[in-house]
């Protein structure tokens, strides 16, 4: 196998985690602001707490301070950065390795990483039900939310949304990286290099991001949903994702679905866009030497 074949891990697995840990500090108030929108259910008389994004938004920095958008955050860092370096290199890998099975250059921006998404499902419960128990008003650690949920209900409790995870980002990953490879084909080379110029990466992640977030927001409600740590009194209770879909469906009506879409969309198109700017920039190949 000649140079141009070899495909060095080390240096995409930094870029992807450099990304990751830049991408989910820039947007995570947006994206606890986008979980409370979508886990709040209307009280006894039909009143919401919280009646839009920007109102949301203020309500959690008065109440909460500006340490308190960043709730859970510790825990997102800690297991979704490494989720975007394996998202993103694993999507690199096949790619590239089917690529040298011959299969035609055509295909190769269809080639979504859906296999690593489910190794991520089960990781991600942990992060995001973190993210989602910040809902509540009493100040919850990570550490707290774990043992709580061992104690109460076992391993398993862990796991809690799984398949509801599994199915937003293997449908996220179909949609979004050959709509990014395809984009991203069509903008401006940088000198001597193959790859698009930084801005043209950004604006294709974005735009890739943007839309297959809004077109798998239905699956995205029903995760954050099935991952609510505790029930109010006279709160819906769901035993799985099919009766969670239909009763969301029956008791609130197909906009329920679209229920922090905004807020999603301005959360991973950023974060996407930044993650493949950082990607391809090769800050891992200058800090190790390594020729791109």
């Amino acid at each position: 196998m000649g140079d141009k074949d070899q495909f060095s891990i080390l240096p995409r697995i930094i870029n992807g985690s450099i990304a990751g840990i830049v991408g989910v500090t820039c947007v995570f108030p947006i994206d606890l602001v986008k979980t409370r929108l979508q886990n709040q259910q209307p009280g006894p008389r039909g009143e919401l707490f919280y009646k839009s994004l920007p109102d949301c938004a203020v309500k959690t920095f008065r109440n909460e301070g500006f340490f308190g958008m960043y709730r859970g955050s510790g825990v997102n860092l800690l297991l979704i950065t490494p989720e975007k370096a394996i998202k993103l290199v694993g999507n690199d890998f096949f790619r590239h390795h089917l690529a040298n099975k011959e299969y035609s250059q055509k295909w190769r921006g269809y080639m979504p990483c859906a296999s690593v998404d489910l190794t991520e499902g089960g990781g991600k419960v942990l992060a995001e039900g973190g993210t989602a128990a910040a809902v509540r008003p009493a100040k919850l650690s990570a550490t707290k939310i774990t043992m709580d949920l061992l104690r109460t209900r076992g391993i398993f409790g862990l796991y809690q949304g799984c398949g509801a995870t599994a199915l937003r980002d293997i449908c996220f990953s179909a949609i979004y990286f050959p709509l990014f490879a395809n984009l991203n084909k069509l903008g401006k080379r940088r000198e001597g290099s193959d790859q698009a110029v930084f801005y043209h990466s950004f604006m294709s992640g974005c735009l890739a991001g943007c839309t297959a977030s809004f077109m798998v927001n239905p699956f995205d409600v029903v995760k954050t949903r099935l991952q609510t740590l505790s029930k109010g009194k006279g709160e819906v209770h769901y035993s799985g994702i099919l009766d969670c879909f239909s009763k969301i469906l029956s008791q609130e009506g197909p906009k329920a679905f679209l229920k922090g879409s905004l807020c999603r969309i301005l959360v991973i198109a950023p974060l996407f866009g930044i993650a493949q700017t950082v990607y391809y920039l090769g800050v891992a190949e200058y800090l190790l030497g390594v020729k791109k």
